[in-house]
């Protein structure tokens, strides 16, 4: 690998760490950003199997919650219903993930202006939900009704669409539904597990011969740092938002959209 390999990879791995679970698409900037970089990853994979790092990142900080949860499990009804609503939240990614892989990958993922579109109509949405004198009836994630959990499973499907952003897609759907925006984004987490193990499981299953060394290495630099700025993320992200709410990110998808579609239009 030469110099700038390495830095790009690096460069897209912040880039995943810092914005998996924020509401602005993390794909949707990897895409942008690999296309500007001229960064090339055979069937995209690259976008996919580094998302592994955030998700360690929410075991490292969650540790001792979850750790909880499987403890008490066998007894608690607490945890059980817990652990199924987020099970049937994550149905719905998985049927819809798995019957349209390949259209998801070769042909969504191949456009940078689809990103930009569905980052500037997120962000809209999502200034428009933060303003709305929602009331918020459902507080604590572990007893989020079941109804809700697979409405929200729903919201997540929709995030197939690169732009669209999977944690933004979960949070307005449960804010719309009557959830508080802190338990909203720590649903948010907890639904990322299942979904994003899987993706990264079938993912690699459907592509690992395709990878050369230099493939490989890549994603490892990208792996180990989306970890380390995810671990940041996800240890400051509630506290924000249960403080500031999404404006900024609605504002975020806006610009970001903004300014790839000029550099689209100038550079191509």
């Amino acid at each position: 690998m030469d110099f700038w390999q390495i830095f790009n990879s690096a460069f897209l791995g912040v880039i995943e760490g810092f914005t998996e679970f924020i509401p602005v698409s993390s794909t949707g900037h990897l895409i942008l950003a690999g296309h500007f970089l001229n960064f090339h990853s055979p069937n995209n994979t690259f976008q996919v199997l580094i998302q592994l790092g955030p998700i360690l990142a929410i075991l490292s900080v969650y540790f001792g919650r979850l750790l909880h949860i499987v403890k008490t499990l066998p007894a608690s009804r607490e945890s059980q219903h817990f652990t199924i609503g987020v099970l049937v939240a994550f149905l719905p990614a998985a049927v819809i993930g798995v019957l349209a892989h390949k259209t998801i990958k070769t042909v969504l993922m191949e456009s940078p202006m689809t990103v930009c579109i569905s980052l500037i109509i997120g962000g809209i949405v999502l200034l428009w939900v933060d303003r709305l004198p929602l009331k918020p009836r459902y507080h604590n994630v572990m007893r989020y009704p079941w109804w809700l959990c697979v409405c929200i499973g729903f919201f997540q499907c929709l995030a197939m669409i690169p732009g669209v952003s999977r944690s933004g897609a979960t949070i307005v759907g449960a804010l719309l539904l009557g959830a508080d925006k802190r338990s909203a984004a720590e649903f948010s987490f907890f639904l990322a597990m299942p979904t994003m193990v899987g993706a990264f499981a079938y993912d690699l299953m459907k592509n690992y011969s395709d990878l050369q060394w230099n493939d490989t290495m890549s994603i490892v630099i990208g792996f180990v740092v989306a970890f380390i700025a995810g671990v940041f993320v996800v240890r400051h992200l509630l506290d924000y938002i249960s403080r500031h709410g999404y404006a900024l990110f609605g504002w975020w998808r806006l610009i970001a959209g903004g300014f790839g579609l000029v550099a689209l239009m100038i550079w191509g």
